[in-house]
């Protein structure tokens, strides 16, 4: 099982019957693949519709058929199509049961970052701002480091954050933290892994559980 989906099949057994959820683009996508049997969840796209299913097979995808980063998508029956303007109504009214999103940088605050870095051409910052403030939970699916090695779960985001103390559960492939207002709790590690490996492996300062567990 490579680091995404191990991430993505963890977030996947957060949610329940009849939660309306929005998956950001990237990695967190790939959750509505991995949703248990017998949980029926709406996910809905912040380009417009709810309903998705999971992505299509080679060959069977419909181009005017996407999510909000453009993947090719599925939409179960019941699903239904609106313009922005409603979807986003959906996202500020506070409609959203969770959101699932990727990350830069979190800390152990809540604060997330995961829009640009300095210098660097990015295309904006999407629906992230609206959804972060507007969903009841949000959850970041994001791996421990960077691909230099650094740590992305940090005491405090050095980039410009996306939004301030909206953070609820950070989901890697080495472990589930949750914000809570004592500090960041580490809840469970990954099968395998270590304690000491992943507070070696997180700037962020950690609470470890009493409860601890793995997945």
């Amino acid at each position: 099982m490579d680091i995404r989906e191990k991430i993505t099949r963890r977030i996947a057994q957060e949610f329940k019957d009849g939660d309306l959820v929005n998956l950001g683009i990237g990695m967190p996508t790939m959750v509505a693949n991995y949703i248990p049997e017998g949980v029926q969840i709406i996910l809905q796209s912040e380009n417009g519709f709810v309903g998705l299913g999971p992505t299509p097979p080679e060959g069977k995808e419909d181009k005017d058929l996407t999510n909000a980063g453009g993947q090719p998508v599925t939409i179960k029956p019941g699903g239904a199509f609106f313009d922005s303007a409603t979807s986003f109504a959906i996202i500020r009214g506070g409609h959203l049961d969770a959101t699932v999103l990727g990350a830069l940088q979190v800390d152990q605050k809540g604060n997330l970052a995961n829009w640009m870095i300095p210098g660097k051409l990015v295309p904006g910052m999407g629906g992230a701002m609206d959804l972060t403030v507007g969903a009841r939970r949000v959850i970041v699916a994001t791996t421990h480091l960077t691909k230099k090695g650094e740590p992305k779960i940090l005491k405090e985001c050095t980039l410009p954050l996306t939004a301030k103390e909206q953070v609820n559960l950070i989901v890697t492939e080495l472990a589930v933290m949750e914000v809570t207002r004592e500090g960041l709790v580490l809840k469970e590690i990954a099968e395998g892994v270590e304690v000491d490996e992943v507070i070696e492996k997180t700037d962020a300062d950690l609470i470890v559980s009493e409860e601890l567990k793995t997945f």
